[in-house]
C-alpha cells in the first residue's frame, strides 16, 4: 500500500471530513487546503494500469506528510501532549518505506487509545487471527530482537476492521 492508499483507508474508516483532515494535518504541522485533501484522497490512475494519470488531479502523500498527519491524528484524538523535559520531540517516525506500516499500527492504537487485545480484536472482525505475542513483535521498536516487519495484509486487514468497528458503531 502506498501512502496515498493509507490515507484514504484511514479517512473512510474514522469517517473524517474534508476539514477534519485540514485540520489534522496543522495539528501535525503541515498546512494543506481542503483541495490539496482531495487530491491526495484521489487514487492514482497509474495503480490500475492507466496510462493517462494527470499529475494535476492527484497529490502523492509522501512519508514527512504521513507522519505528520498521524502525529496530528493523535493530537486530534487526545488533546495536545505536556512536554516534559529529556523526552524527544517525535521518538517514532517514519524514516524509511519498510517501516512504514509498523509505525502506522502503532500511532493508529496510540490516537485511538486501543488496547492489544482491542486491536486483535479489530483484526479478528476483518478476518485475521494473529497472537498477543505477533501483535507485540509488530508493535516493538525497529532493531529490537524480536520485532518484527507488519506486512500490507496485516495493517490492510486492521483498516478494514476499523471500518467495521467504527462505521456500525457510529449510525
Amino acid at each position: 500500500m502506498n501512502n496515498n492508499d493509507i490515507l484514504i483507508r484511514i479517512r473512510y474508516a474514522l469517517n473524517l471530513k474534508d476539514g477534519q483532515m485540514v485540520k489534522i494535518f496543522k495539528l501535525g504541522g503541515v498546512e494543506v487546503t481542503e483541495e490539496e485533501v482531495k487530491k491526495m484522497l484521489t487514487k492514482v490512475k497509474e495503480e490500475f494500469g492507466f496510462q493517462d494519470a494527470d499529475s494535476n488531479e492527484t497529490l502523492p502523500c509522501n512519508n514527512k506528510m504521513l507522519d505528520a498527519f498521524l502525529n496530528g491524528l493523535i493530537t486530534f484524538k487526545r488533546g495536545p501532549q505536556e512536554k516534559k523535559s529529556g523526552q524527544p520531540e517525535n521518538p517514532v517516525s517514519i524514516t524509511r518505506r519498510n517501516n512504514i506500516n509498523n509505525i502506522v499500527l502503532k500511532k493508529l492504537k496510540i490516537a485511538l487509545s486501543l488496547t492489544s487485545e482491542e486491536v486483535i480484536d479489530i483484526l479478528g472482525l476483518a478476518g485475521v487471527k494473529i497472537s498477543k505475542g505477533e501483535l507485540s513483535a509488530v508493535l516493538r521498536k525497529e532493531g529490537h530482537k524480536n520485532y518484527k516487519e507488519c506486512g500490507d495484509r496485516y495493517l490492510r486487514n486492521f483498516l478494514k476492521g476499523l471500518a467495521i468497528q467504527y462505521r456500525t458503531t457510529q449510525k
